[in-house]
């Protein structure tokens, strides 16, 4: 018996620091991350109301990429984001799923 059921669909969102965006990009589109985005954030660190009045931010040391994958592609993603960029260490990233139970485009 053939199972015809698509494979499910996981929404993936990386948080590492700015200066790999490029890499993991790159690295994510080989892996089977379709629908890429990538945004810069800064962490979660309070700054004051009177440096908001004067426009000093600091600025955005990390990048938030997201894409969608498969339920078959999740595993090799979180051990390439391991091996290569050292998620498994304290400090150098996050990665995470969510699962996406309907999708229309």
């Amino acid at each position: 018996m053939i199972n015809d059921d698509p494979p499910e669909i996981f929404y993936l969102v990386v948080i590492a620091g700015r200066k790999q965006k490029d890499s993991i990009l790159s690295a994510l589109c080989k892996n089977g991350g379709h629908i890429t985005n990538a945004f810069f954030g800064s962490a979660a660190t309070k700054i004051s109301n009177f440096m908001d009045l004067l426009g000093f931010v600091r600025e955005r040391e990390n990048v938030i990429i997201t894409c969608l994958t498969s339920s078959e592609e999740v595993d090799s993603i979180f051990s390439m984001l391991n091996n290569d960029f050292g998620f498994d260490k304290p400090k150098t990233g996050i990665a995470f799923t969510i699962p996406v139970e309907k999708l229309s485009y």
